[in-house]
């Protein structure tokens, strides 16, 4: 388990501010923020990379906040891997036992052991040099693990990877913390890796958390309008609360009126996300939030089809490529789109 507790960590003219957290034993909690966000500040300074100013960093209720990064149990992985580049595959692995003067029987037994999780046998006695981007991810997880740290620390570990790559390492991460149950932080800014391996998520902007929760409340219950916007929210609209009809809120924006499902009695912004909204030919029958629009623009995202529409507000839509092509949507087409009021949140 990690806790920190009123951390703040000044890094040059950056600062963590009040860093307030706790990471349960065997989770897997992912670190989200634009650029200059604090990601990396904050792995660090749990790794002991980083003094501490104000605050304490405990790890399984053990104040290791003046503790040096190598009495820890931590280990980091970063974006380049950082494996020697004169040292074999081999030598890198198993680098942190050799460091701690593990015996050789028990080199060999750790070896085999990393082996069998990350099937790195093959690449031994290759040099880093020679390795792809997801070989050489493999070999700086079992670098990483070999030591069996209590915590792994990622720093975007799959930046550099292809999507073919990428998907491959979603699965074995998943499979590696399934079967070490190991506390671990990955930082990254893609949201499909977050939606993808994340038991929690933590947001970060300007060296403060904006939001913790699991990748459900994040993106589609976000705490901000930055958190709405960050996480790609298309459709966001400034306004208030105007009335109520039956359970739900009635948010007025722009000259429309949309029932929402909230429990606030106010609110500054509604907020559909663009793969709730639906778009139809035909004007559905007895539903609410159903508005006439006209097509704007088509822009191809490979699997899906961004549709903007004017109605009068502008709404973006995401759509199944079947779906569109079924449609045979085009700009200047007049159209029907519609959401439910679960779909709407309000904050």
């Amino acid at each position: 388990m990690i806790e920190l507790k009123n951390v703040r960590v000044k890094v040059a003219d950056f600062n963590l501010q009040q860093i307030n957290l706790s990471f349960g034993k065997g989770t897997y909690t992912v670190i989200l923020g634009p650029t200059g966000a604090g990601k990396t500040v904050l792995l660090e300074s749990i790794a002991g990379l980083h003094a501490v100013h104000e605050g304490e960093v405990l790890l399984d209720g053990k104040n290791v906040t003046n503790i040096v990064p190598e009495a820890r149990g931590v280990s980091i992985v970063y974006q380049d891997y950082t494996l020697f580049p004169h040292l074999s595959v081999k030598e890198n692995i198993i680098f942190g036992l050799n460091v701690r003067h593990v015996s050789k029987a028990k080199i060999a037994e750790e070896l085999e052991w990393i082996c069998g999780i990350f099937d790195v046998e093959p690449l031994l006695n290759r040099q880093p040099a020679t390795l792809s981007g997801g070989e050489r991810q493999r070999a700086a997880l079992a670098r990483a693990l070999i030591t069996k740290p209590e915590i792994l620390l990622l720093d975007e570990p799959l930046s550099a990877l292809d999507m073919e790559s990428r998907e491959e390492m979603y699965a074995q991460l998943q499979d590696t913390h399934r079967k070490l149950n190991i506390t671990t932080l990955h930082v990254t800014h893609d949201f499909e890796e977050a939606m993808s391996l994340a038991d929690n998520i933590v947001l970060l902007n300007q060296g403060k958390i904006v939001q913790v929760g699991k990748p459900a409340d994040i993106f589609y219950r976000p705490a901000s309008e930055f958190v709405a916007r960050f996480t790609m929210a298309r459709n966001i609209f400034e306004g208030k609360i105007s009335g109520q009809i039956k359970n739900e809120k009635v948010f007025k924006t722009g000259g429309l009126e949309i029932c929402a499902v909230s429990d606030k009695n106010t609110a500054e912004y509604a907020i559909i996300r663009a793969e709730m909204v639906n778009l139809t030919a035909e004007q559905p029958v007895s539903m609410p939030n159903v508005f006439r629009g006209t097509v704007k623009s088509i822009t191809d995202k490979g699997a899906n089809i961004l549709v903007t529409l004017d109605c009068p507000l502008q709404f973006e839509c995401l759509l199944l490529r079947q779906q569109f092509e079924k449609m045979l949507l085009s700009p200047g087409q007049q159209v029907y789109l519609s959401f439910l009021p679960a779909s709407v949140h309000l904050i």
